[in-house]
């Protein structure tokens, strides 16, 4: 495209200046009732070519525009997916930071809809119960609305390992909330019973219950967690978390419990994918501390 510089007037420059004032850049009132481009314009330009590490200058150019129209979308404004070239823009640098502070890894925030954000956003889906198919779309964008409160205000330069809890923070984490576990296949049972063990040994007065089915948990509980070793089906509304990334784990467990739209809220905790043979009291161990750990995390104030 020709460079669109200090002296243009007509409908691109009124493009221009309305972009420009979206993102907060001060255009004088003259300029813009007669879409002439004139010096504020020109600063203004000037100004977001530096703040988006382009070549100095004042004038419109290919590349300019280009990060103008990309840094004018707002997430929901369109279906993101993996495609080449990449979707790029502010909607996508935005689905990457709150997905990272959800604790769902799309690495840097670049803003380049790649591989990694795809499989951040198939995990969300996965864990709000929706099909994760790895597509961003109104389904996906709503769900990541609802715990505005949990990301809102949040640093978002990726993941944050949680690590382990203290003793006595754990203990009172576990006295103070109901929660109740239980598994659906043998392997899942025996790591729920280990959990229900620890939480006991932690505390005498635990608010962890186990019970047989997510049915027989009580009114008053805060969550119902159901353990799994087994895939779960393709088509699941059933929030779903995998333990795959424990140091992710309590975010991701926290945000899944919370976009639950069951009462009181049923997730689905995924164990690490092991073959039945190769499953060893060390690994239920092993399974149920780091569960426990992040369960404590997930429900501290």
């Amino acid at each position: 495209m020709e460079p669109i510089a200090e002296g243009s007037t007509g409908v691109a420059v009124e493009d221009i200046q309305e972009r420009l004032a979206n993102l907060g850049y001060k255009i004088d009132e003259d300029e813009r009732a007669n879409s002439m481009f004139g010096p504020s314009t020109a600063t203004s330009v000037a100004r977001f070519r530096l703040e988006h590490d382009l070549p100095m200058g004042s004038s419109i150019d290919a590349p300019t525009w280009a990060a103008l129209v990309d840094e004018g979308y707002s997430l929901g404004d369109r279906t993101l997916y993996l495609r080449l070239p990449n979707f790029h823009g502010c909607d996508v640098r935005q689905l990457q930071e709150r997905l990272n502070i959800l604790g769902f890894s799309c690495g840097e925030s670049d803003g380049y809809f790649g591989v990694h954000t795809e499989a951040a956003v198939r995990l969300f889906q996965e864990s709000v119960g929706l099909l994760g198919d790895g597509m961003a779309f109104q389904e996906t964008y709503d769900a990541i609305e609802r715990l505005r409160h949990v990301w809102a205000g949040k640093p978002a330069n990726g993941p944050h390992p949680m690590g382990g809890m203290g003793f006595a923070r754990a203990a009172n984490v576990l006295e103070s909330t109901r929660i109740s576990i239980t598994g659906d296949d043998p392997i899942a049972r025996n790591v729920a019973a280990r959990v229900w063990n620890l939480a006991g040994a932690t505390t005498e007065k635990s608010g962890l219950d186990l019970i047989d089915s997510a049915d027989k948990a009580s009114a008053t509980t805060s969550a119902v967690l159901v353990l799994t070793s087994t895939p779960p089906a393709k088509r699941n509304r059933i929030s779903t978390v995998s333990m795959d990334d424990t140091d992710t784990l309590p975010r991701r467990l926290r945000a899944a419990i919370e976009s639950s739209r069951s009462k009181p809220p049923v997730v689905r905790v995924s164990l690490p994918e092991t073959g039945n043979a190769s499953f060893t009291v060390s690994d239920a161990q092993t399974h149920a501390v780091a569960l426990l750990d992040a369960i404590c995390t997930a429900f501290a104030n």
